[in-house]
């Protein structure tokens, strides 16, 4: 008999959920289907899980027992497809195989710096992910691409995208051979290979690939094999994951595949790979395996729903949001029958970012596991997870409060319907009692502190509300920050928590329609036999789409890859040729933009009128005027195959009612306890219909159908749920909410900082200036009307809280009365709440019914503001007018009209006498690209005001500020009660609740930052005096008093320890003393461009320091620019993080104030006349220590031209400093080679003409190591 059992499996962490589809007995041709869930890792029953649940529903088709220890029959096995979480879970978990990373000499400790950028910006204990490799063998080889117009120096060959590569250094790839040889000897047999611009020139990856396999390594990724896209870091992370995962997933698959019969090779065994397509088993390889479990559910929701849609009468256009709820996270997604899978060509998992095709999939650390706590008064919903082990309450371990225990006492999980795996031998049900306790327990916390008489079932629905709120920012990311009506969607509910939480998610985003398919506990099993067979191959390229030349070029990739894709599809006899469609891709971006978009082929093949619409739909605007460039061709080979059959259920007859198989109660929210039906899937017919409130138990699955919500079961047995809009009117009966409720509170926090968090990125994708777009040199923050910070998107920690004093000095000029709708606001000044010339900041006023109700700001670091030297970072000012055009205050938009020839006039000829803007084009793109990401804030803000109404949104403006008050000063008398409790270690005067603190440190002229820090143990209060501090200097390193209240915020938000709003209140128990005259509050026409950048950090050190809480840091940004009258470039370069008591310091990281992004290596020297030759981690010289401190970096540019180079850094003449005993770190050196050979010691500061062959060399500092060494 020929195979007619079709297999669909999802192997995950904890369970592998398996769905076959069989013949019916007794019907010829019918068929049925078969479900399972087994545990993942049971080594006493099975070696693997999917296939002993092939076993099982074999032995139900042959009719017989099939051993375990027999080879599994396969002739009626007709295909198997899987997905598999074993490759994330080994990159997770870091259990992947030994590798060693092969890249270009200078560069073996790219991948371990990155860009750089610290994870999370409030932890002084940094963590970042470990390297995959092992060990790393540099080359002696080196390309570079040559710019238009530009003749090579020597032997140049034209690359893969057009572009000319001059080959500095031919690579002896002989020499490589005993290096290699050493690896196999250690028993590393898996190598990735990354060399610059190997993406346009893989000529030597490949020759070294070739010596690599015929050497005996059992797997080589080539990163211009896999990825030969642009930016070496994302492809050698690529190539590393790849040579990472690919050997445990081929142990793996084989290990699945031995333990079949040897008809296996006439059956179809294919995997799901992170793009959402199968590939066979012989091609799937570690880099395609990150989301190949999600993109199964991603699969499934999309097709699933939209055949349901389709039946309806749907016409096909209705997109639709999947909710996958899982155990310690929920993924979210979007799909759109019209335009297909939404997909990105770069993610991060595990800290690593992957550079190819996969879905766009958003996770947000909020699940069934998610844990439930309570702090300074405001309830929090992760994002620490209580795992499996312990899990939460109810699974009887010992564990912590979850959000599955706040659905289990609110009647919306039933113990009954569970299997009894739980307790310390895994045989008890799940334990409603404990859970309920622990709930009352935390309920007479709250109470004590809130003067609340709040239930235990009112708190559990309050966390689940929070929980609810935190889901619904990533779903409002993918749609609204994208241009989409959230409110046109319909919502996919699966895995196992997702349709308890449904139709409040539905309820609280306005959507009107939930689908919940019937196999929804293992859709992403499912979705495996809906899926196309793929094969995908891309170019990079390098043309103007506007080039006829260079457009033909293109389609010539595209031609070839369309060849190449088939030939892969039709290569093993599974497919004809006529059975292969090909979509195809341009990945496009404007001039000067670093944004590309991968288009789909568009019906009239107009790949540019498409990318212009789509770019306009999601930013608003359109940048006329600028070239539109192909960065790469890719190509998507589409095989059809033979699909899951959809099975139909028996229909009701008319009228006919469901019956209950039992009565339970339930909680809901504004209703309490209701008397709610239960009813079995399984007795459920097409055609009724259920009215809520009820539950339907589906396996293991629960879907909660809330109160007015009615459910109809479809033909196919899914489950449609309608969602009444029920939003309250909250203007026609304004209610009292001078009294906080701590749950609303939380939702706020959420909503204010998913709007300012939004606005972050609208501004990120429509600037065109590198240090917005790449390096994310920006902030975004919402206002009250007083000009108080209601909520600050963590962006750049320089401009925390800063902005206060920025829209307090505009309210404060223009007055209520000079402001209307319409109004934009400019400034850069320091004396008017600015922190440094470049940091433009735009200001609107939010009105409702004709008054200021809010204020939203963003500022953004411009590529030139004028001044002395290109990049408006001089390092000799003497004055404000070195610095550049200086704007206290200027209405760019004067009520609705654009003012331009004002703003130019300001930006080109200042006042000061300055020179002028020289990128004036980028400061205008820049400032539409501000004011847009303003009006999106509005616009949400509106939003969020229709929804709950302006008294409710403006109180709860001020309550979320009262919170954060009262987390500061929670922090602050523990502080407090710590130093007390080590005053003699800590050297601190104590007199009663009240301790003093000092703190000294120098700049390198001498000036001194002094603070004398006095905490409050009593009222948790902290006193910043600053007294003595050196007067103002005739540097540019004097700081505006903004830079110093960023600096006290940072490091008071960095002791919390806790999510909390960034915002006014933080300030409230915090009283900051700068004398005037010092150089923290110079006078108005000082030079401030060093302050931002360099005392900025040290003020911080100090702060830090004077708490105890950890050594100094690198205490600098190492500011270099470098450029002509034509163009500007600016980078800041990270060094070592100071070591804690119990942490080491990070190395080679952005520090404290800054947390910006480096320009890729390939990016830059694409982009800007020189070679980077070095970018490596300064190895010793971090501060030693009981912990040390991180190690600082080694940077050196070759110049390819005469340009003006600057450098602004600090810590070249005193060190950082140790704390308790440890060791300094290691002092900076900046050093310039002459072409001559000739070594100049630039210096801390300088400003130097340098020459074609000049080689700047920058040595970051190192951290300070923390207590003495243990011998």
């Amino acid at each position: 008999m020929s195979g007619d059992v079709k297999f669909c499996i999802d192997r995950g962490g904890t369970f592998t959920d398996v769905y076959a589809e069989i013949p019916r007995e007794g019907d010829a041709g019918e068929v049925a289907f078969v479900t399972l869930k087994l545990l993942s890792e049971d080594p006493a029953n099975y070696a693997s899980a999917p296939r002993e649940g092939i076993r099982r529903v074999l032995e139900t088709v042959h009719g017989r027992e099939i051993k375990r220890d027999e080879k599994v029959p396969t002739e009626r096995i007709e295909w198997i497809r899987m997905g598999t979480t074993v490759g994330t879970n080994a990159l997770l978990e870091r259990k992947g195989a030994a590798t060693a990373l092969v890249t270009t000499r200078g560069f073996g400790d790219l991948l371990a710096i990155g860009n750089q950028a610290r994870p999370d910006i409030f932890d002084l204990a940094i963590e970042r992910p470990g390297a995959l490799y092992e060990r790393v063998v540099e080359v002696d080889e080196r390309v570079r691409v040559l710019g238009e117009g530009e003749r090579a120096r020597g032997a140049s060959v034209v690359g893969s995208t057009g572009e000319t590569v001059e080959i500095l250094k031919p690579l002896d790839v002989e020499s490589l051979r005993p290096r290699l040889r050493a690896l196999l000897d250690d028993g590393i047999t898996s190598i990735s290979v990354v060399l610059l611009h190997s993406y346009t020139f893989d000529e030597h990856e490949r020759a070294i690939g070739a010596l690599a396999r015929e050497m005996g390594f059992q797997h080589v990724a080539l990163s211009s094999a896999l990825v030969p896209m642009v930016r070496a870091v994302p492809r050698g992370h690529t190539g590393s994951v790849d040579a990472y995962l690919t050997p445990c997933i081929r142990t793996y698959i084989d290990s699945f595949l031995d333990g079949f019969d040897e008809g296996l090779r006439d059956v179809k065994v294919s995997f799901m790979q992170s793009d959402g397509g199968l590939t066979p088993a012989d091609n799937f390889s570690g880099y395609q395996a990150i989301l190949s479990g999600p993109a199964g559910g991603v699969v499934g929701f999309a097709l699933t729903t939209s055949a349901a849609l389709r039946d309806d009468g749907d016409d096909g256009r209705t997109p639709i949001i999947g909710f996958d709820m899982g155990g310690t996270s929920t993924d979210v997604s979007r799909y759109d029958p019209r335009g297909g899978y939404e997909q990105v060509t770069e993610t991060t998992t595990a800290g690593v970012t992957v550079q190819a095709p996969q879905l766009d999939i958003t996770t947000v650390a909020a699940g069934g596991g998610s844990a439930l706590t309570f702090r300074s008064r405001t309830f929090y919903v992760g994002p620490e997870s209580v795992g499996s082990q312990p899990g939460p309450v109810c699974y009887r371990k010992g564990g912590a409060l979850a959000v599955t225990d706040a659905n289990l006492v609110l009647g919306r999980i039933l113990p009954e319907y569970f299997p009894k795996i739980f307790g310390p031998n895994e045989d008890e049900a799940l334990d409603y009692e404990s859970s309920y306790k622990a709930f009352e327990e935390v309920t007479a916390r709250i109470n004590a502190e809130t003067g609340e008489s709040l239930s235990a079932e009112e708190v559990a629905m309050g966390f689940l509300r929070v929980a609810n709120e935190a889901m619904c920012r990533p779903i409002r990311e993918i749609t609204e920050s994208k241009g989409y009506e959230i409110s046109s969607h319909v919502l996919a509910a699966f895995g196992g928590a997702g349709p308890q939480h449904a139709c409040a998610i539905a309820r609280d985003l306005g959507m009107s329609t939930v689908f919940v398919h019937r196999f929804c506990g293992i859709l992403s099993a499912y979705g495996m036999g809906l899926a196309d067979v793929v094969a995908e191959s891309q170019a990079a390229c390098a043309a103007k789409y506007e080039d006829a030349q260079g457009l033909k070029r293109a389609m010539d990739d595209m031609i070839a890859l369309k060849e190449k894709v088939i030939s892969q599809l039709i290569s093993d006899g599974q497919f004809e040729a006529s059975a292969v469609r090909c979509e195809c891709f341009l990945n496009l971006r404007y001039d000067g933009s670093d944004t590309a978009m991968m288009v789909p082929e568009p019906d009239d093949g107009d790949y540019a009128k498409a990318f212009r619409e789509r770019f306009v739909r999601e930013y608003g605007f359109d940048l006329k005027g600028r070239a539109l460039l192909i960065d790469d061709v890719r190509v998507r080979g589409v095989a059809n195959n033979s699909l899951l059959t959809r099975l139909p259920i028996a229909c009701c007859k008319p009228g006919e009612k469901p019956i209950a198989n039992t009565k339970t109660r339930v909680y809901f929210e504004n209703l309490g306890w209701c008397e709610t039906p239960v009813f079995q899937f399984e007795s459920l017919l097409g055609g009724m219909s259920i009215e809520g409130p009820a539950i339907i138990m589906n396996g293991t699955s629960t879907c909660v159908i809330e109160p007015i919500c009615v459910g109809h079961v479809t033909t196919y047995g899914d489950l449609k749920i309608t969602v009444p809009n029920v939003k309250e009117q909250n203007e026609t009966v304004e209610a009292d909410y001078s009294r906080a409720d701590a749950i609303l509170i939380s939702i706020f926090s959420n909503r204010f900082m998913g709007i300012a968090e939004r606005m972050g990125r609208t501004l990120q994708r429509t600037s065109v200036s590198t240090n917005i777009k790449e390096r994310l040199d920006f902030s975004c923050a919402i206002f009250g009307p007083d000009g108080g910070l209601v909520a600050n998107a963590p962006h750049v920690p320089v401009h925390l809280g800063a902005m206060s004093s920025t829209v307090s000095w505009q309210l404060e000029h223009w007055g209520f009365d000079g402001l209307h709708e319409g109004d934009v606001l400019v400034t850069n000044h320091p004396r008017a709440g600015g922190s440094h010339l470049p940091d433009i900041t735009v200001v609107t006023p939010v009105f409702r019914d004709g008054r200021i109700v809010f204020f939203v700001a963003s500022r953004g670091h411009h590529a030139d503001v004028g001044g002395a030297t290109p990049g408006s970072m001089p390092p000799f000012s003497k004055t404000i007018a070195d610095e550049g055009a200086a704007i206290k205050t200027f209405k760019l938009v004067d009520r609705g009209v654009y003012q331009e020839e004002g703003i130019i006039k300001l930006l080109t000829k200042p006042d000061t006498g300055s020179r002028g803007t020289r990128k004036l084009a980028d400061n205008l793109s820049d400032l539409s690209a501000q004011v847009a990401a303003n009006q999106r804030g509005i616009s949400l803000l509106n939003e969020l005001i229709d929804e709950c109404g302006l008294g409710q949104v403006q109180a709860y403006m001020n309550h979320v500020q009262d919170n954060a008050e009262l987390a500061v000063r929670d922090m602050l008398k523990t502080a407090a009660q710590n130093v007390i409790d080590n005053a003699t270690r800590l050297g601190a005067q104590v007199n009663g609740d009240k301790v003093t603190l000092r703190a000294l440190d120098k700049m390198d002229d001498g000036s001194e930052v002094c603070l004398t820090l006095t905490l409050d143990a009593a009222h948790g209060t902290a006193d910043f005096d600053f007294s003595g501090t050196s007067p103002e200097v005739s540097g540019n390193w004097n700081a505006p008093p903004a830079v110093t209240n960023a600096a006290v915020i940072y490091s008071i938000r960095c002791l919390v320890k806790q999510e909390i709003p960034l915002n006014q209140g933080c300030l409230k128990p915090v009283t900051i003393s700068v004398p005037n005259g010092c150089f923290l509050s110079p006078s108005e026409d000082a030079a401030v461009v060093g302050g931002n950048v360099l005392t900025s950090q040290r003020v911080t050190d100090v702060c830090l320091a004077a708490f105890g809480a950890c050594a100094n840091a690198q205490g600098c940004m190492n500011n270099l620019t470098f450029g002509d009258d034509n163009f500007g470039y600016y980078e800041t370069i990270g060094g070592g993080a100071g070591a804690g008591p119990d942490f080491n310091g990070a190395s080679a990281v952005q520090c404290h104030m800054t947390n910006t992004r480096i320009t890729d290596p390939e990016i830059l020297e694409r982009r800007y006349p020189v070679i980077l030759r070095e970018f490596s981690i300064r190895q010793g010289s971090g501060g030693d220590g009981n912990t040390k401190g991180g190690d600082g970096i080694v940077r050196e540019l070759e110049f390819l031209k005469d340009v003006t180079v600057s450098v602004l850094s600090e810590r070249r003449i005193f060190a950082p400093k140790g704390l308790a005993g440890g060791n300094d770190g290691a002092r900076g050196v900046n050093s310039l080679r002459r072409v001559n050979g000739e070594v100049v010691d630039l210096g801390g500061k300088n400003s130097v003409q340098v020459s074609a062959g000049d080689v700047l060399r920058i040595e970051t500092p190192g951290g300070g190591g923390y207590g003495t060494k243990m011998s």
